[in-house]
């Protein structure tokens, strides 16, 4: 017990006297995966495995960057970030849409190379999906899973209050949806292991 509240007290004392800063960032997300669209029920005769169409996305959110000794800090971040696949069923000709419209919370863990001119950073990152189920014509979405648990690495520079950071997100759990055709009983599912390269600009308080 005393070395549990010694340890606390410990972790205490470092947080009181660390140096917190905060920043406003954003930045332009490129998916790097490559999602498969099957058809996995159908009256059709033709089956089919396509990739879709990855967009460019984006995120907004705040960050704080909390200084611990010996060059280390740890970065806890919340944003709002969306993107989406886009895939044209061959028979219908109907777009379909597989929207991830979420909130994330990485927690990081950084280590200061050139003070704080420039770092490196790696960690979790939580995310929670925002989007409801939706129609494209007969076509009903069914999302399988809201929460999903990924990583992040990447770097920042920071000149004055100006931030530019780069970074690379990668998954622990899949994407997974089915789109059901009510009129035909058609099942699509789309699977995906989402992976980001990000890149943005972020501003300190």
């Amino acid at each position: 017990m005393k070395k549990i509240l010694s340890t606390v007290l410990v972790g205490a004392s470092l947080l009181s006297t660390a140096q917190v800063t905060f920043a406003g960032k954003a930045n332009l997300l490129f998916k790097t995966d490559s999602p498969s669209w099957k058809n996995i029920k159908s009256s059709a005769v033709s089956a089919y495995d396509q990739s879709g169409k990855n967009n460019v996305g984006f995120n907004v959110g705040l960050s704080a960057k909390i200084d611990l000794p010996a060059s280390l800090f740890v970065m806890p971040e919340i944003y709002y970030t969306t993107f989406k696949n886009e895939f044209t069923v061959p028979e219908t000709s109907t777009t379909i849409e597989a929207k991830s419209n979420r909130v994330d919370v990485p927690v990081l863990l950084g280590y200061r190379l050139l003070g704080d001119n420039l770092g490196v950073f790696i960690g979790p990152v939580a995310s929670y999906n925002l989007s409801s189920d939706n129609q494209y014509k007969d076509f009903k979405e069914n999302a399988l899973k809201d929460f999903t648990l990924g990583y992040q690495f990447g770097a920042q520079v920071q000149i004055q209050k100006l931030i530019l950071n780069a970074r690379y997100e990668g998954a622990f759990t899949e994407d997974q949806r089915e789109f059901i055709n009510s009129t035909n009983n058609e099942v699509i599912r789309y699977d995906s292991r989402p992976s980001l390269f990000m890149v943005g600009i972020g501003y300190q308080l």
